[in-house]
This record gives structure tokens, C-alpha cells and sequence, in this order.
């Protein structure tokens, strides 16, 4: 049996401004930072330890990562940092206040473009000032990859073929992977090993620096999930995710 841990980043300054992230780079809140220190804490509790870890480009995945890392006396360990496991990008919507973005365009249409698998919400202008093709960490990047909006099946289509070449022969080999990344790149993988159908993917909700535990056979079909902690903790969590970006 070979095991896989993945973990959302820590409450960032935008998650507690409830507005859309994308690939903005935010930093985290004391509260994201206490959160990812406490994963790393309850990692190594429970007596995981890795060989080669994997996290996006965007510093809240990052830190995320080097603070439990730091608390499990791991920051020595290789990171693999791809572009691939960034948050899903909100084109347009990108900054905006969720719920002032619900009072002007109506719930029902915004929940639309933040949940439907299949309908991204109003691309980025051609020079807009937040178009991730002019930052230095995607130069190398084909410009037409560099999303100006993405729906989750854009994501699931740029994290699975990174999950297939990069992540999945390391486990395969049998080391232990720690893959910290966003909500929506984190539920790419998710859909992909549960093979969840597209209605069944848009309802998961990832809370915030809890580790999910993959236990996968030797052809790196899943055994089983689950959350490391608190269930009823856990539970909250998760509601605390699906009720984000409602009007109040």
C-alpha cells in the first residue's frame, strides 16, 4: 500500500476578505499561518514522514507547506514547484468580493461560475493589469497556456497530465509525497482518483490545511480517503468552505 497526503494552504488574506484568489499572489493570515503549523504538527503526530514534496507557485501553497515541513523538522526536504498545481483561475472575477459579486449579478448566476465543472466566469481583457503572462514566474510558460479564465475542467486538464508525469512515478517507486495546493487544483486530483462525476466534484469542498490521506494500491488506484483530526472539527470546516461567497 503506498500512501498520499494532500493539503490545502492555510487560511490566506483573501479567504478572510471573501474574495475571488485565482492566481493572485496572497499571502497567508496568522490564522492560515497557525493552520498550516498545526498540519505539520499533526502530520508528524500520526507518524508520517516524506520523500519529495510538490506545491504550486503561489507563496500561500508555499508557505503553507515550509511551515508544516518546519514543524515536522522536514525543510531539508526536495519541493518540486509547478504552475500546474495553481488555484483555479477566476479570470475577471479575480479580487472582487464574493458576496457584493452575488448581490450584483445574482446568486444564482455566481454560483454558476464558481461551481458549475464546465462554465468559467468572464475572462481577463487582453492587457489587464491582473494577466498572469506578464509575471516573471510563468515566462516559461507557452503564452497560450496562461489561462484568462478557467472553469474547474481546465484545471482537472492541466493538473492530471502534471499528476501522471511528475507526481505519480515518485509514488509509484514507493516514496512518500506531500502535495500542498489549492482547493480547486487539490479537487482535480480528487475527481480524478475517485473518479467522481462532474456533479459529484463541484459539491467537495476542501477545507483549509487539514491533511487528506490517500491510501493507494500498487497501480495507484485508492483504497480509501480520509482526513487526519477532528472529525467534528473537520466537518465544521467543510461547511465553512461551502457557505463562502453567499450574499449576507
Amino acid at each position: 500500500m503506498k500512501k498520499l497526503v494532500l493539503l490545502r494552504h492555510g487560511e490566506s488574506q483573501w479567504n478572510q476578505e471573501n474574495r475571488f484568489t485565482g492566481w493572485k499572489d496572497v499571502d497567508l493570515t496568522a490564522k492560515g499561518i497557525e493552520e498550516a503549523k498545526a498540519a505539520g504538527r499533526l502530520l508528524k503526530g500520526e507518524g508520517f514522514d516524506f520523500d519529495f514534496t510538490f506545491t504550486s507557485v503561489l507563496k500561500r501553497a508555499i508557505r503553507t507547506l515550509n511551515f508544516a515541513l518546519e514543524e515536522m523538522d522536514r525543510l531539508w526536504l526536495p519541493v518540486e514547484k509547478d504552475w500546474r498545481l495553481n488555484e483555479r483561475h477566476y479570470g475577471a472575477l479575480q479580487g472582487l468580493n464574493k458576496a457584493e459579486t452575488a448581490q450584483k449579478f445574482g446568486e444564482e448566476q455566481v454560483l454558476v461560475w464558481r461551481r458549475s465543472y464546465d462554465i468559467p466566469p468572464p475572462a481577463l481583457e487582453p492587457g489587464d493589469e491582473r494577466d498572469a503572462s506578464r509575471d516573471p514566474r510563468y515566462r516559461h510558460v507557452p503564452p497560450a497556456q496562461v489561462p484568462r479564465s478557467e472553469c474547474l475542467k481546465d484545471t482537472v486538464a492541466r493538473v492530471v497530465p502534471y499528476w501522471t508525469a511528475s507526481i505519480a512515478p515518485r509514488v509509484a517507486r514507493g516514496e512518500n509525497v506531500l502535495v500542498a495546493a489549492h482547493g480547486n487544483s487539490l479537487r482535480a486530483l480528487i475527481k480524478y482518483f475517485d473518479r467522481m462525476s462532474d456533479e459529484a466534484i463541484v459539491a467537495e469542498n476542501v477545507p483549509t490545511a487539514i491533511p487528506l490521506v490517500y491510501e493507494l494500491d500498487d497501480a495507484l488506484k485508492p483504497l480509501r480517503r480520509y482526513y487526519l483530526g477532528d472529525q467534528a472539527a473537520i466537518a465544521a470546516a467543510m461547511h465553512s468552505v461551502a457557505s463562502q461567497g453567499k450574499a449576507k
